[in-house]
């Protein structure tokens, strides 16, 4: 091992530790338990530059108690902390989580499938892994990236000066919505499965590869001439958004597998006060 490759692995150890204790203060602090905490950002997509932020996502559970209060709508389902040490921390509380689950919210799935896992407690992330095929939407998935999609190519690919770097940020809806339209189920968030499955080898491809070579590697891709390329690709592909959406036919499963998961972790976690 290289002395260089020792002090990066040295150092990103060294963040993972300090994000696991940020989780554990949050723990403290608001009385939770964090239930699952992963990646969600570049690095997980897998083109980072050197000064990423670390995007940490995590889904949590109070007290049985909380649960059972009356003024429940009224008290906040998300706590925040401000980014600190290119660390963003942000969570969902489980209630809001299983809700969205239900409607297939895709970044929610990406976080399920994601490999970078700060940290995952009990047996809840792997419940809800089983429950994806019940739970997964291709039709809402499919309108969340399109959607996506078609924003960032207005607000910041048109003309002939663009913002660069949104390149990645709308080529990865994009191709995710291929990836629905293949049938290949809930997208991964790693985008080089996405590449891999949805754009053959060829000239589209290659530059794909090299724009994300050029952003692992931190060049400026700011505003500048626009990459004919892939602007002619991504607006082709835009254009037939609208008449390939995969079939409108869902039936999610029954809500009470999800009831019940969220009724087993209380009973998991707080034993003595189902015990009484």
């Amino acid at each position: 091992m290289t002395h260089v490759l020792h002090r990066l692995l040295a150092s990103m150890n060294d963040v993972i530790e300090l994000i696991n204790s940020r989780l554990e203060t949050i723990q403290q602090q608001e009385q939770v338990v964090i239930l699952l905490a992963v990646e969600s950002g570049s690095r997980a997509w897998g083109f980072p530059s050197a000064d990423s932020d670390f995007d940490v996502r995590f889904v949590y559970c109070r007290s049985p108690e909380f649960y059972l209060s009356i003024d429940l709508a009224d008290q906040p389902d998300v706590i925040e902390r401000p980014i600190e040490d290119s660390i963003d921390l942000s969570g969902w509380d489980i209630r809001k989580a299983l809700t969205l689950f239900k409607k297939s919210n895709p970044p929610l799935l990406e976080w399920l499938q994601c490999p970078i896992i700060y940290r995952e407690q009990s047996f809840f992330a792997n419940e809800m892994r089983k429950f994806l095929p019940d739970f997964y939407s291709p039709i809402a998935s499919f309108f969340h990236y399109k959607h996506m999609a078609e924003g960032n190519f207005r607000d910041y690919l048109r003309g002939d000066v663009v913002w660069r770097k949104k390149y990645l940020y709308v080529l990865r809806p994009l191709l995710a919505t291929r990836w629905i339209r293949q049938g290949l189920g809930p997208v991964p968030i790693e985008f080089a499965r996405v590449v891999e499955a949805t754009v053959p080898s060829g000239p589209v491809r290659d530059a794909i590869d090299r724009f994300i070579e050029q952003k692992r590697a931190g060049q400026d891709l700011d505003r500048g001439p626009r990459i004919p390329i892939l602007s002619d690709f991504i607006e082709a592909e835009i254009q037939t958004l609208a008449d390939e959406a995969p079939d409108r036919q869902f039936k999610p499963a029954s809500v009470e597998k999800l009831n019940a998961l969220f009724q087993t972790i209380l009973s998991d976690l707080w034993p003595e006060w189902f015990s009484k």
